[in-house]
């Protein structure tokens, strides 16, 4: 249930599509599902359990709030927090079977007296992204020992993260593999459940590492390639598109001025429309003079974004109520990020929850989410 003339539509099919192929072509046995930041903004429940259709049989977030959040609709299915939690907080995580990152031994020795019920850990190793995680041998070692030496820690995963799988050459990725192994030489991997190293673009390109049985599926799993500087093995299918209506036609006098500051001014007699989506919703003002798609032609929007609507310069043949495409298969996600110097990953995060989200699948409507009026049921 929405009210409002701008939405984003989701299909389901592209994502059980890319899941699939993905998992095919990396051979992995297991493969984590990463739907945090509300699944890039396309939504974290719907795109879960497409994904677990598809072949994923586990999920992953950033934050202890995002797995709750999936915790309460989703029985069953293993949850990883991949940032660190409060050592307080591990209590609530144990008692929701959601696994948590052990990132350094200053957070393990917090946890060491923690008695309850039992809880999976992930050591998380810095191998050369210098984010968070474990930078020797020796830390290595002892997080192991320090787990093992309380039975309510449960040693269940390890895992690290590419910084560099996306880039020209595999050099980057190479010298984190063979960082890995001396990090790890000294403990058995095989007494890990879960050994998962490749994000989306290690997935793609450079398959299964023999010391591993996991994978973390994220980008390439909406249909957005994670870099331009490989070629794809097979193609991913774009499942997110926003779109938008004309609210109000107006005909403008050479020299009238549209939207804050004046950036644009009429040179002849033009026809502008408006519709309901602005920053405030994450179309932000750098898409200024970008194009939008209505009745399968191109027009350029005009004048500053608002923070709750913008203008687009038309023509006749545009009426009050037509549907405007902002982001589909002709203007996709990959072109605006080119077009404002990002990546793709940032243009559907952007998009923020005001704006509901529709699910698609074989064509039609299978359901709806809007934040704004989000029922606090168990399903959603």
């Amino acid at each position: 249930m929405f009210y409002r003339d701008t939405w984003v539509e989701v299909d389901l099919d592209r994502i059980r599509h890319n899941v699939t192929n993905i998992k095919r072509h990396s051979g992995f046995e297991h493969l984590f599902a990463v739907v945090k930041a509300n699944a890039y903004g396309h939504g974290d429940l719907q795109v879960a359990r497409a994904a677990l259709d598809a072949g994923a049989d586990m999920l992953s977030v950033a934050f202890l709030d995002e797995a709750l959040h999936l915790r309460r609709a989703i029985k069953d299915v293993p949850i990883l927090v991949m940032g660190p939690i409060r050592p307080a907080d591990l209590a609530v995580a144990a008692e929701q079977d959601i696994h948590v990152t052990a990132h350094d031994l200053q957070w393990l020795e917090a946890v060491l007296g923690y008695s309850g019920k039992a809880v999976n850990l992930h050591l998380k190793i810095d191998t050369g992204m210098h984010r968070i995680g474990l930078t020797d041998a020796a830390s290595v070692a002892r997080a192991c020992a320090m787990i093992d030496s309380n039975p309510c820690l449960l040693r269940t995963g390890l895992f690290t993260h590419f910084a560099t799988a996306d880039a020209a050459t595999r050099d980057g990725y190479d010298s984190q593999v063979r960082r890995l192994e001396a990090l790890t030489a000294g403990i058995d991997l095989a007494e890990f459940r879960y050994v998962h190293l490749s994000n989306s673009a290690a997935l793609l390109r450079f398959g299964r590492q023999s010391m591993a049985n996991a994978g973390r599926l994220g980008i390439s799993m909406y249909g957005l390639p994670p870099s331009h500087e490989f070629e794809l093995p097979f193609e991913l299918q774009q499942a997110f598109s926003l779109h938008s209506r004309i609210t109000q036609i107006k005909t403008l006098d050479p020299g009238s001025a549209v939207s804050y500051g004046a950036t644009f001014v009429a040179g002849e007699r033009i026809r502008v429309g408006v519709m309901p989506i602005g920053y405030a919703d994450g179309w932000l003002r750098y898409h200024q003079g970008r194009q939008v798609e209505i009745n399968g032609a191109l027009y350029p929007i005009v004048g500053r974004i608002c923070m709750d609507q913008c203008m687009v310069q038309i023509d006749d043949r545009v009426h009050l109520g037509d549907q405007v495409d902002l982001i589909n298969d002709s203007l996709t996600v990959e072109a605006a990020a080119r077009d404002l110097d990002t990546i793709g990953y940032e243009i559907v995060c952007s998009i923020s929850d005001r704006v509901p989200r529709v699910y698609k699948q074989g064509g039609r409507v299978v359901g709806e989410r809007n934040e704004r009026f989000r029922p606090d049921v168990e399903g959603e």
